[in-house]
């Protein structure tokens, strides 16, 4: 960790007549556009789409004096001072090569919602890794919310920072989900505290090298006041930290589901310790609640809970606040949720496990499954989750567009495990599948859809496809 103070503000930005171009409408796009405009810059919305929803919103935003061209993103603006974009834009679009070379800045919106925050805004607690972020950053809220803290969950989590930013409601602290694209595009961004879960190849189309990716993750902790929070099992997340440039007395602390050392939080006996925010850490440990109080208690949501304890405890939260609050909390659907039992058998959705990453820990949770998997690959290769998972597989379904090549990785790693190769996407294919699963299984079995794959191949995302698995494992149970 670099030991050189840094700024923890950024610089005030006077938007008064400035020409600035917002890259993309949507969910971010518009609120930017509105915000910019208010403060009295000359805004100019570009978007590539040119369909009826991006009609209807250019129609408000141009009743309030903002310019909207649809169908050109890759045009700079003549006069451009600063480029706001919506973070799905990849950085070698033509628009940012073009911005580069005029000497023109991109900021994304979580960039603008930082610069925009008041003096006395809240201090953000912020998390970000391959997978677990959303879980995370709930757990985190509902453990200062017991803690009696005005907060909410907000970012990449459905709720914008710039709306929680330049609302009227008032917030002591906020638990904010950052992804790798909004870190990419989130330059002066000083969090309390943070977070990097885990690191595993994943968007590596949008930033060209796992090296790249990795680096946009490791963002989160420039600048942190208090504490870096990794993972001891994840080595890359511990050498983020240690390149990181943060303030003065700011300690790395890390989580592990053994038993911490020093400045670590883990489990001993079931319950988990805090030897990080103690006294006398060498030889003191702090209980901060029992596993049983984490729903469900898989490995990688206990590993979730570890890190969202870490940040409370970073912002001053008691012991019994962090109980108190996993406890209360409820992770969303299709998220290693238990949908039914039939005949001794468990039926978990994890339709959320849409990369290998997060299927290998989903897998991790059950000793003898038979797995729902398949859908679109997104450039993954499927042998190292297969390996590691190979003995705890009774038997494996197979459906979606790319499910050949998780066959050929059962063919290499798992060649005695049974495989049903489902050849079709139709809506019925579901019902099929997890007809197969109950016919493959036994009792004291899980049938576990945990995909490792995307979903809109069949469905429209992954909720839908959670959807469907719940509504199939019904119709057999009827």
């Amino acid at each position: 960790m670099g030991s050189g103070k840094v700024t923890t503000g950024s610089t005030p930005y006077d938007f008064q007549g400035k020409h600035v171009t917002v890259a993309g409408l949507g969910v971010s796009g518009v609120p930017a556009a509105k915000a910019l405009h208010a403060r009295g810059a000359i805004v100019t919305v570009v978007n590539d789409g040119d369909d009826a929803r991006a009609r209807e919103q250019a129609a408000g935003l141009q009743a309030l004096g903002v310019t909207v061209r649809l169908g050109d993103g890759a045009t700079l603006p003549e006069g451009t001072e600063l480029i706001v974009t919506a973070p799905g834009w990849q950085p070698g679009k033509p628009l940012f090569r073009a911005a580069a070379q005029a000497g023109v800045p991109v900021w994304g919106d979580v960039e603008l919602a930082w610069r925009l925050r008041g003096p006395d805004a809240a201090p953000w607690l912020a998390v970000t890794g391959t997978n677990g972020k959303t879980t995370t950053v709930q757990m985190l809220a509902s453990i200062l919310k017991a803690a009696g803290l005005r907060t909410a969950a907000v970012g990449n989590i459905g709720v914008s920072l710039l709306d929680a930013v330049l609302g009227e409601e008032t917030y002591d602290v906020l638990a904010v989900e950052l992804s790798s694209y909004q870190l990419h595009w989130a330059p002066s961004l000083r969090a309390h505290s943070a977070a990097v879960l885990n690191l595993a190849p994943d968007h590596l189309d949008w930033h060209g090298s796992m090296e790249a990716y990795a680096a946009d993750k490791g963002r989160i902790y420039e600048g942190n006041k208090v504490a870096c929070v990794y993972n001891v099992a994840d080595k890359a997340t511990e050498d983020l930290v240690r390149e990181a440039d943060v303030e003065e007395g700011c300690r790395a602390v890390g989580f592990t589901l053994g038993t911490p050392g020093p400045s670590q939080l883990g489990v001993v006996d079931g319950i988990l310790v805090d030897r990080a925010f103690v006294e006398n850490r060498q030889k003191n440990a702090q209980e901060l609640a029992e596993v049983s109080d984490i729903h469900p208690p898989a490995p990688h949501n206990i590993a979730n809970a570890l890190a969202a304890a870490a940040l409370a405890r970073a912002f001053g939260v008691p012991a019994q606040a962090v109980r108190d609050g996993l406890r209360a909390f409820r992770p969303d659907a299709h998220r290693i949720e238990h949908v039914a039992d039939l005949d001794g058998v468990a039926y978990v959705d994890d339709s959320k496990a849409t990369n290998t990453h997060a299927a290998q820990a989903s897998l991790a949770a059950y000793e003898s499954i038979v797995w729902i998997a398949g859908g679109l690959a997104k450039g993954a290769t499927f042998d190292e989750l297969v390996a590691a998972s190979a003995k705890r597989l009774r038997a494996v379904v197979l459906i979606g567009a790319d499910r050949a090549l998780i066959r050929e990785a059962l063919a290499r790693h798992a060649p005695e495990v049974p495989v049903v190769d489902l050849d079709r996407t139709d809506t019925g294919a579901m019902l099929q599948a997890v007809t197969e699963a109950r016919r493959l299984a036994v009792a004291g079995d899980t049938v576990l859809l945990a995909p490792a794959c995307a979903s809109m191949d069949m469905f429209t995302n992954y909720n839908q496809r959670g959807d469907a698995f719940a509504t199939a494992v019904r119709e057999l149970r009827a």
